[in-house]
């Protein structure tokens, strides 16, 4: 058994920020297990289309929650917050996660004083939008309009505008799953557990590392730029005769070599030698270049810019970007054990052996209380009996 399959990670999750974290976790072969409230469930189950037939499985829950085992759990109730505890000790759960607004922390007996009294060397893991001491919603686009993401997103002229992925939910998992990583470490070393508060909007803020340094330092005015660069020139969208490539030229010599491209001849100006005439020019060295480009196709540019090691690709759709060799063979997999549908999963941002050793396929995401037999029975013994009790009572 690889050293992380013997990590147990108990998650009360909803949503994306937290769900996309106990992902990357399973995907090191760490036991991770859902707890959901046994009646409302994770809002993003009821989002997307109904390809399974299940109205708490829909389309949207299933990109991130594969892997997992789903639980659910009324924490409101002393009887539900004593099978927690059980659960802890018992499994045991080696790291408890949570999404919960603070307040509610005492309230559900899920803040790390009381599950330290369980299980003195948890480690706890907490994310919240703005820290421990606000309870201030927070979703990802406004983590983005408060943090200076809309405002460097979008055309200079334009209005400011989301980003295509959700970076503060997933940068914010980023930034957990290496924190959680050196807890463990940490526990390794000395035995004991670990408390993590991670604000969301931190984590969003600490992206702006150019933006931040050039504004406060040298008063600079960083806004949106559209396609092209605060600091490098040429680099923006430019046309071709079938569609469109992004070119980056990032020193010098990249240009020196482009300017002897046929037909980018004319470029090779004393005025465009350095980065900072281009950059002093930027408007009409662009125009000039999209004129040359229009005349080549997307697939004839490639190539001449490779031969010359000049960084250009295409844009491609996401349709596209699956069918790519670097991406394709990457690729993650799981198949519905009910209803035979498989899915493919985005690739991992790195193979790990788990992934590896179990061929890219993961187990299908959870139905809702899934797994209540399996572990309240198998691992709590609890009897049928008995959760049948507990259901009815709406504790599970």
């Amino acid at each position: 058994m690889e050293v992380f399959e013997r990590i147990t990670v108990l998650s009360l999750e909803q949503a994306t920020v937290l769900p996309y974290l106990t992902y990357r976790l399973a995907m090191d072969g760490m036991r991770v297990i859902r707890l959901e409230h046994p009646v409302y469930g994770d809002p993003n189950r009821r989002v997307g289309e109904n390809v399974l037939g299940d109205e708490m499985l829909r389309s949207y829950f299933l990109a991130i929650n594969a892997g997992k085992k789903a639980i659910t759990l009324n924490l409101g109730v002393p009887e539900g917050r004593e099978l927690l505890y059980r659960l802890i000790k018992e499994l045991p759960v080696d790291i408890f996660c949570t999404n919960q607004l603070p307040r509610n922390y005492k309230k559900l007996g899920i803040d790390y004083e009381t599950l330290r009294e369980v299980k003195e060397d948890i480690i706890w893991f907490g994310v919240t939008g703005f820290g421990p001491d606000s309870n201030e919603a927070a979703y990802d686009p406004i983590l983005q309009a408060r943090g200076g993401l809309m405002e460097l997103t979008g055309e200079a002229d334009g209005p400011p505008m989301v980003l295509g992925i959700p970076l503060p939910d997933m940068g914010s998992s980023e930034h957990g799953y290496g924190l959680i990583m050196k807890a463990l470490y940490k526990r390794q070393l000395t035995g004991e557990g670990s408390r993590i508060d991670l604000a969301m909007f931190e984590s969003t803020v600490s992206w702006l590392t150019v933006p931040i340094t050039m504004t406060k330092s040298f008063g600079k005015k960083i806004t949106r730029r559209g396609n092209t660069h605060e600091f490098f020139a040429p680099v923006s969208v430019y046309k071709t005769r079938d569609g469109y490539v992004y070119i980056a030229v990032g020193n010098d010599r990249q240009w020196r070599d482009m300017t002897q491209i046929p037909g980018f001849e004319s470029l090779a100006k004393p005025e465009y030698e350095t980065n900072a005439g281009r950059i002093a020019d930027k408007e009409e060295l662009n125009r000039r270049i999209e004129e040359i480009t229009k005349n080549y196709t997307s697939e004839e540019l490639i190539r001449l810019f490779n031969e010359r090691t000049i960084p250009i690709s295409k844009i491609n759709t996401i349709e596209e970007v699956v069918e790519d060799p670097l991406v394709k063979r990457w690729l993650l997999r799981s198949k519905d054990p009910v209803t035979g549908t498989e899915i493919t999963l985005a690739p991992p941002p790195y193979m790990t052996p788990f992934l590896q050793k179990v061929s890219q396929e993961l187990s299908f995401p959870p139905r809702f209380g899934e797994h209540n037999e399996e572990i309240y029975g198998g691992a709590l013994g609890l009897s049928s009996a008995e959760l049948k009790e507990l259901k009815e009572k709406g504790v599970i």
